[in-house]
């Protein structure tokens, strides 16, 4: 059986050394656009397994959007192979008596395109089979009732393969639970840990975080759940816990073995920092981490990035040396597009000299600006293709530094 996790694009690298990190092994993961598949074999007891990891990894993944379980995968050029293929497939071993099912999907590469036709297909295919196998009349309906679960049906169809898989998550996992207020442009969790990776996020190291526009709080929050080791899945329900093919227990081990890798003691000192012009987003902060449970971690406040010095920042933060790290409005929603230039043209006189980082400064932004270099007047030392729902970004990372002339 295979797990397939499905992410946003830019991505997919991260998850699987996410997978490693977790101990699987880098010969059994695929790396594919917006994909990463464990392969996790056909052993004997290996569905067990298979659920037991699918669960684990639903409560520990910090970038994945979703986990999947593959039931099944065949070749299919036409709707009547499809619904063949389909049909054969031992559906009242999956689904209980009365579980709610939505089909969902996508085809690329075969003729198999119109995605209403095959979702139909297939749900009819399904119902079929369940009549057959619970002594139904042809016709008759098949209770679906969401109370008992509901789980959804995910095909993939490229090249004429067709890949059938059950949604194990639910809610997708940028969801953690801390968040419920919707803030006017979130950047999602998922983005966030992204982000904080690849930005070389290092807790601990006497190096402090800073957000200038932290909005909701994602990114701080993000940080200080790596910080502290909490597992981003720890307080949300999951669609698995509901379905008979995985059920509580599993799930239920994997919270048990987040909460032995928690760190919840108070840091000795504060590196984790946020600020927003808004004093409304400062303290819509401040309430998700709270929900978060790792206020005692961050410090936000009130602060307008066009009149900060680099010395109030020290002063406040306690460190000498920064991870600046934002998702700036991008002038679609938030703010007009002129306004959002000033914020970038703020970043780089603060943080930037002559194009390099001013020293003890690391800085990360990201934006879709395509003008963004030229604004903040240098080019970044790197760049990460990113997108931020359907919004293409590039994550803009400035690290080698000005020396101070003597």
């Amino acid at each position: 059986m295979k797990i397939v996790m499905t992410t946003l694009f830019g991505i997919e690298a991260l998850t699987a050394e996410e997978l490693t990190d977790l101990g699987y092994a880098r010969e059994n993961i695929t790396v594919k656009d917006g994909l990463v598949i464990l392969d996790a074999g056909d052993l004997p007891g290996q569905c067990a397994r298979t659920m037991a990891a699918a669960a684990r990894l639903n409560v520990f993944l910090r970038t994945a959007e979703r986990v999947l379980i593959q039931l099944a995968e065949f070749p299919a050029a036409d709707f009547d192979t499809l619904f063949d293929s389909t049909h054969m497939l031992p559906w009242e071993e999956w689904l209980a008596p009365g579980v709610a099912f939505h089909i969902n999907g996508y085809s690329r590469k075969s003729p198999l395109f119109g995605i209403p036709a095959c979702q139909s297909l297939i749900k009819k295919a399904i119902v079929s089979r369940l009549q057959q196998a619970r002594g139904l009349s042809p016709g008759s309906q098949v209770p679906e009732d969401r109370n008992l679960g509901l789980i959804r049906v995910q095909f993939g169809i490229v090249n004429d393969v067709v890949s059938i898989m059950a949604d194990t998550s639910g809610d997708g996992l940028h969801k953690r639970g801390y968040r419920p207020l919707q803030h006017e442009a979130p950047i999602k969790e998922t983005l966030a840990a992204a982000m904080l990776m690849v930005s070389r996020f290092q807790p601990f190291s006497g190096e402090a975080l800073f957000d200038p526009c932290c909005g909701s709080g994602t990114l701080p929050i993000e940080a200080a759940l790596m910080a502290g080791q909490i597992a981003p899945g720890m307080n949300r329900p999951f669609a698995g816990e509901l379905w008979s093919l995985m059920g509580p227990e599993p799930f239920r081990l994997a919270r048990e073995e987040a909460v032995s890798h928690m760190d919840l003691q108070p840091p000795d000192e504060v590196f984790i920092f946020g600020s927003d012009l808004a004093p409304r987003a400062v303290e819509l902060s401040q309430v998700n981490a709270r929900r978060a449970g790792v206020d005692q971690m961050i410090r936000f406040r009130q602060g307008d990035i066009k009149t900060l010095h680099l010395d109030e920042l020290s002063a406040w933060t306690g460190h000498d040396r920064h991870l600046v790290i934002c998702n700036p409005p991008y002038g679609e929603r938030l703010l007009d597009i002129e306004q959002a230039e000033e914020i970038y043209d703020s970043l780089g006189r603060l943080f930037l000299d002559r194009g390099l980082t001013r020293p003890g400064i690391h800085l990360s932004v990201i934006t879709p600006h395509e003008q963004f270099e030229n604004i903040v007047g240098g080019r970044a030392d790197k760049r990460r293709k990113l997108y931020n729902g359907m919004i293409k970004c590039t994550l803009f990372h400035y690290y080698k530094q000005r020396r101070l002339e003597k």
